[in-house]
């Protein structure tokens, strides 16, 4: 598949709804969203977190508020900050009312933890009220205690017996306005879950691996599993869940929606592993390069391949691309433009590399001022 081939993935048809400034659902593109792990009470770094997960270029972020103190400084961090966020909230009703006063753009509960349904009628007329949607949270690690009886242990029918009983209560107060997510730490759990429900009802849908585990392991298991839903067109917004900073959270999720051409922002590198052919240091080429061009935002496609084997092919089909040859020939919109030595290799890569993508930005404002 050549970078201008579109994906053949068909996403299912969802109710759009508004997090913030953000659509999700619908026409929209799926949102990467991921979630503070400061002390919400310390807004200096729960605000200093948000924004470089802001650079990373992070959606929506999720922050979690388990007391009124949190609230109150939920509050403050909203007049920070300008992405869309999401309150975090379980069993206290009082703190979805507060953090509702206070700007949330989104209440994560579950509406039958939230206590008796006067209570949880009183957070719906509350977001019906400030415009505010809701996610309800099903999670395998906290099922309710009569469907842990039902099925013994957790199961795909008991996420989605769950989740519907969450929605019911929803439907009752006719509030249509929400995205749902159905989380487990098993893949094939997660993922049959997913598609049971995605046929029973209209709303978006949060993807996730729970709890997946640290950066290799948890980005491997989100890989597999929201590959294979994202595959299916199920999908409205994701969150790689990873014991490791939330920024490696965005960027392993760009990563994924980037490979599923499902998104587009920065680069995305073809490169080679590397053997015996190779005419320069491949891995360490690649390493300093994804590490120097973090800042790009322009989408484009650059090759790094180390001989020249594969390299002219591949190098023709992408933006930019680099051939290892005695000298290194790079390739420019297929053609050949200029010839490197080792010497300074990655400062001129990531000349010519920023001077691409700065054309190539004003290329399409270009295109959409024509457009419009």
């Amino acid at each position: 598949m050549n970078k201008n081939q579109p994906n053949p993935i068909k996403r299912r048809l969802s109710r759009k709804i508004w997090v913030g400034n953000v659509p999700v659902g619908g026409d929209a593109p799926i949102a990467v969203q991921t979630m503070t792990n400061t002390e919400t009470t310390d807004v200096a770094a729960t605000v200093a977190q948000i924004k470089r997960a802001q650079d990373a270029g992070v959606d929506i972020v999720r922050v979690s508020v388990p007391t009124m103190d949190a609230a109150e400084a939920f509050g403050k961090i909203r007049k920070l900050v300008d992405v869309p966020l999401v309150a975090d909230i379980h069993f206290d009703y009082r703190i979805a009312l507060r953090v509702a006063e206070l700007g949330v753009d989104c209440l994560r509960i579950n509406p039958g933890n939230i206590g008796r349904e006067d209570r949880v009628r009183e957070v719906v007329e509350a977001a019906r009220h400030n415009g505010i949607p809701i996610r309800i949270g099903v999670n395998a690690g906290s099922l309710e205690k009569d469907l842990q009886k039902k099925y013994g242990e957790p199961t795909p029918d008991a996420l989605v017996e769950s989740a519907m009983r969450h929605i019911d209560i929803l439907d009752r107060l006719n509030f249509p306005d929400f995205k749902l997510s159905l989380k487990a730490s098993d893949i094939f759990m997660t993922v049959a879950a997913y598609r049971q429900i995605a046929g029973k009802i209209e709303q978006p849908l949060h993807l996730g691996i729970t709890e997946a585990g640290g950066l290799r392991g948890g980005t491997v298991k989100s890989s597999i599993g929201l590959g294979l839903l994202l595959w299916d067109g199920i999908g409205d917004t994701i969150r790689v869940s990873l014991a490791a900073d939330p920024i490696e959270e965005v960027k392993v999720g760009w990563d994924m929606l980037k490979s599923l051409k499902l998104r587009s922002r920065g680069i995305n590198f073809i490169a080679c592993p590397s053997c015996s052919r190779q005419n320069f240091d491949v891995i360490k080429t690649m390493n300093e390069l994804e590490m120097r061009t973090e800042d790009i935002r322009t989408s484009m496609d650059v090759a790094v391949i180390g001989c020249v084997v594969n390299g002219p092919g591949e190098a023709k089909e992408v933006d930019l691309g680099l051939t290892g040859g005695q000298p290194n020939l790079v390739y420019i919109d297929g053609k050949p433009a200029e010839k490197l030595t080792n010497d300074n290799l990655v400062d001129d890569l990531e000349r010519l590399i920023r001077a691409r993508a700065a054309k190539l930005a004003e290329e399409r404002k270009d295109i959409i001022a024509t457009d419009v």
